[in-house]
């Protein structure tokens, strides 16, 4: 357990370590230096079995604000966590744009889950959100520790600033949603559930920030992220598996669309962030299907699969895939909400029970 009530939390970092490990043997000293710190780095926090809370973000008792109750802090480039507070919920914005950008995003995410599914904070009990800036020397990546956001500002040639894409925060606070809801083991199917699901409800508080519907979203995850020069648009794309770059540093994004490209490895935790792509297509059938806002009909389901109590910590894609279902059905009814739930899966090749 943490110290704030939740299940043991997982070591989440949004950039994938296949990715680090190319970039670690680059021939560009600079670059090969910056990946190896981000890696070794990512490796010492993988291998404990929890990071010790250097602040208390216990729920304040009572009946939970919808406002958020948010903190930055400034590491000023060290790993020290937290770092310096630099900013509370009152404050006018600061001279620092990182700074903006993180409140910003952890508002966003507040917002989306308590005006969408009248969800309050991560836990639903008002958890204070918290966040660390300017992280580490060049780190290239940003993470949920189970207590708190941390945010790399980048090597500056590869990767830019973890506070640019809305979706990147989503995503990562989203692991703190699912640390305390369904608590999905972060390894094989699991775990390329539990990285699809922070993809998913990082991808609806971009569209629910920007007003979007279905067919105006990109569907990308991390669009701004990459530098000027890289081939890519993003870390990964739910559209279009497998498209979002393709790059002579970065390699090619390996992520499949459907289960005739399952990939089986014992590297990044089983693939999770390579295998996350199947269910990140199915979601993204369903939304396009049902058209309209996506945060609303398609998802409704998504989260209350999540949150709905049937979903354990070990599931399958058939299991996910199957509740989805379910819940359309228990939800809407037997109509187009179900029926797009059914084909996306059959379409992305994974059976429902």
């Amino acid at each position: 357990m943490t110290t704030n009530g939740g299940f043991e939390p997982v070591f989440c970092p949004i950039v994938p370590p296949h990715v680090l490990d190319r970039l670690a043997q680059h021939a560009d000293a600079g670059i090969a230096d910056a990946a190896q710190r981000t890696l070794e780095h990512d490796a010492l926090h993988r291998t404990r079995r929890r990071i010790t809370a250097l602040r208390s973000t216990a729920a304040p008792a009572g009946t939970p604000s919808d406002a958020p109750d948010r903190t930055i802090y400034d590491a000023d480039h060290t790993e020290n966590l937290p770092g310096t507070k630099v900013h509370s919920e009152q404050d006018q914005p600061a001279r620092d744009a990182t700074v903006n950008r993180a409140h910003a995003g952890l508002g966003a995410t507040f917002d989306l889950y308590l005006k969408a599914y009248g969800r309050h904070s991560i836990d639903d009990a008002g958890l204070p959100l918290i966040a660390t800036v300017h992280y580490g020397e060049k780190y290239d990546n940003a993470f949920w520790n189970g207590e708190q956001m941390v945010f790399g500002d980048g090597d500056g040639e590869l990767f830019l600033d973890f506070t640019l894409p809305i979706d990147v925060i989503g995503h990562e606070l989203t692991h703190g949603v699912t640390q305390h809801t369904a608590n999905l083991e972060y390894y094989g199917q699991s775990g390329a559930l539990n990285e699809s699901v922070s993809d998913v409800f990082g991808s609806l508080i971009k569209q629910y920030a920007l007003g979007q519907s279905a067919d105006q979203a990109d569907w990308l995850i991390g669009a701004g992220l990459l530098a000027p020069g890289v081939h890519g648009e993003a870390l990964r794309s739910m559209k279009a598996p497998g498209t979002a770059y393709d790059d002579p540093n970065l390699g090619k994004d390996p992520q499949p669309a459907t289960m005739d490209g399952y990939v089986r490895t014992s590297r990044d935790n089983g693939g999770v962030h390579t295998n996350s792509g199947i269910p990140n297509h199915a979601f993204y059938l369903v939304a396009s299907a049902l058209g309209g806002h996506a945060w609303e009909r398609a998802g409704q389901i998504w989260y209350d699969v999540l949150t709905g109590g049937e979903l354990t910590p070990d599931a399958q894609f058939a299991d996910f895939a199957t509740l989805t279902v379910k819940a359309a059905r228990a939800r809407y009814g037997a109509g187009d909400e179900l029926q797009a739930a059914q084909k996306a899966w059959e379409q992305v090749g994974v059976r429902t029970l």
